[in-house]
């Protein structure tokens, strides 16, 4: 061992063969700190120590670019670690096998995106924004500043793209923590208006106009998705009713010309919901029966009490219902809003409650009429359970809807609503 010094240093002589290693016996160096020297002359600083019993060395840095003196202190950081479990040369490697954000990418599209619907839009924001920005970053590099940076620039161009860009960062960050690739979210709590205020969350609008509900009438039966899923989505038009309830729909639930949602299928309400069945809504139930039936018979097997049963024993899926509609909303006469794109299921829901105040139905029978509460003091003291006024309400509907079927409507010739009066 030697009492290493610049002077020292310089005065080494190089091997002819092999690698010479110096440890130095300075106060102020840690145990195992030296110089390495190679035949070629090069002089580096090392540390050995050990971790489970096997010998480790690093390098700390080569001289004259790393002085003696920046050497022995990095050495001594090197050692509180050791000292404290870490195996530096571990973490190293792992650091140089670690994914970058492109390979990472790659990988979560293939297991994830690539299997939706909207899955190839999902990949393609992903490689426009993230990959193209950070693509060679390894992905552990990747920081909350970086990310909310790269959203609020997106934000200033497009700001609907940049809300999109965000969910779909939020959930390949969360997927790489559940694989350990990262430690954590970097962006698991970043709220969109603080990125930037465009992306401020605004309550969904869109509904289909009239020519949109003509062609969605006349297509959804014939653009190739399941009829049973169609007719389900007749039946959110007619009703109003959330697609879930409208799915999972039972034929016990409807008895004496109305339909009764229980509460256990109601997921925002915990009372159940009663919707009477008007002329369009029986011709769309008498379709079900009818496809029920015609599959039953192809399967050897009996209806159940399921309306929309498309596999024996097993109700429609919501989620296959959206994923119907994303796959063939082109087909389906639908435009394209600048503010929201092309329509979900759930705007048919919105379009019908739309369609009831432009038919002159109160605000409140029309919100209990789609299966919203009562809320506040009207909730408190408004025992009246509004079974007629909704009735008519949905039958004023019924005649509104097929008269846009039929050959769209006047806005200024509706059939005014009037309360407690029967069609």
């Amino acid at each position: 061992m030697t009492k290493l010094s610049d002077a020292a240093i310089k005065k080494l002589e190089a091997p002819e063969k092999g690698q010479r290693i110096i440890y130095d016996r300075h106060p102020d160096s840690p145990k195992g700190f030296g110089v390495r020297l190679t035949p070629a002359g090069t002089v580096a600083f090392i540390l050995r120590y050990q971790r489970f019993g096997k010998d480790r060395r690093m390098t700390i840095g080569g001289y004259p670019d790393w002085s003696l003196a920046a050497a022995r202190k990095q050495a001594q950081a090197y050692k509180r670690e050791i000292d404290s479990g870490v195996d530096i040369l571990q973490e190293r490697r792992m650091k140089r096998e670690a994914p970058t954000v492109a390979e990472a990418v790659e990988r979560y599209c293939v297991e994830h995106f690539d299997k939706l619907v909207s899955g190839k839009a999902a990949r393609s924001r992903m490689e426009r924004f993230l990959v193209a920005r950070m693509g060679a970053y390894k992905l552990f590099e990747v920081r909350r500043p970086d990310l909310r940076a790269l959203v609020r620039e997106v934000a200033a161009k497009t700001p609907r793209e940049a809300a999109l860009l965000l969910t779909n960062i939020k959930t390949f960050f969360a997927w790489a923590e559940d694989e350990e690739l990262v430690e954590s979210n970097p962006v698991a709590t970043l709220k969109p208006a603080k990125v930037s205020p465009a992306l401020k969350p605004r309550a969904r609008t869109r509904v289909l106009d009239d020519d949109e509900i003509r062609a969605f009438w006349e297509s959804v039966e014939t653009v190739g998705m399941h009829r049973l899923t169609a007719l389900a989505l007749k039946l959110v038009l007619v009703t109003g009713q959330r697609p879930g309830e409208v799915a999972g729909m039972r034929w016990s639930e409807i008895q004496n010309g109305v339909w009764t949602i229980p509460a256990n299928r109601r997921g925002k309400t915990s009372t159940e919901h009663r919707v009477p069945i008007t002329q369009t809504a029986q011709a769309v139930l008498d379709g079900a029966r009818e496809e029920v039936e015609r599959l039953s018979k192809r399967r050897s097997s009996k209806p159940s009490d399921i309306v929309f049963e498309t596999q024996p024993g097993k109700a429609l899926r919501t989620d296959a219902i959206s994923k119907a509609v994303a796959r063939h909303i082109d087909d389906m006469g639908a435009k394209d809003s600048q503010d929201w794109g092309t329509w979900t299921a759930h705007d048919l829901r919105r379009t019908m409650r739309t369609g009831l105040a432009a038919a002159g139905v109160p605000v409140l029978v029309a919100e209990i009429g789609i299966g919203h509460v009562k809320k506040g003091i009207i909730g408190t003291y408004d025992a009246h359970h509004y079974a007629d006024e909704i009735r008519t309400a949905l039958e004023t509907w019924d005649r509104r809807l097929r008269r846009i079927i039929r050959e769209g409507v006047d806005e200024h010739q509706v059939v005014a609503f009037q309360k407690g009066r029967r069609a």
